[in-house]
């Protein structure tokens, strides 16, 4: 049996419902990586779950937690979830791509550089967005340093990417 890949949307609301819900807390399906790292790229990632609903099991490339030991780069990396997003997502799973500032919404992933603008450090994601649309307007919430409803002004960065989700690809 043949079987085609379509697309499917974004569930927004879940995403954003699933950020307030663990902001402050850590679920306990997923391994909290605070202490090896950072933890948020995982929590983006779940967030990013929370929405789309489907995981994508390709070794290396794919984007996937079964367990702390077996997950994709692209899980809990920064410059990884974004390549997957953005660049290298042609199977199942959520797709994206980079964004100005006026085209991201909720759900989405900011990512902040705070070195050197080349390396990437942080991923949190978009809870609301005021208007008019502007830095001083953008609320995230964020696991590492636990926030929700924060000011994205209330980071100080040397470069920023909006990635928007644009959908999520599954088997029909």
């Amino acid at each position: 049996m043949y079987r085609d890949l379509i697309e499917v949307p974004y569930n927004r609301d879940k995403a954003v419902e699933y950020a307030h819900k663990w902001a402050y807390g850590r679920n306990p399906r997923y391994l909290d990586f605070e202490n090896l790292g950072g933890d948020c790229t995982n929590f983006a990632s779940q967030v990013i779950y929370s929405g789309s609903g489907i995981m994508n099991y390709t070794p290396l490339y794919g984007w996937y937690y079964i367990n702390s030991y077996d997950r994709s780069p692209s899980w809990t990396g920064v410059d990884y979830l974004h390549n997957f997003l953005v660049k290298r997502n042609e199977g199942v799973g959520p797709f994206a791509e980079e964004v100005d500032m006026k085209d991201a919404r909720p759900g989405d992933v900011v990512q902040l550089s705070f070195s050197d603008g080349n390396t990437f450090n942080h991923s949190p994601v978009i809870v609301q967005i005021n208007n008019p649309v502007s830095y001083n307007n953008i609320l995230v919430a964020a696991h590492t340093d636990d926030q929700d409803y924060y000011p994205l002004t209330g980071y100080v960065w040397k470069k920023i990417r909006f990635i928007h989700i644009l959908g999520v690809k599954k088997w029909q």
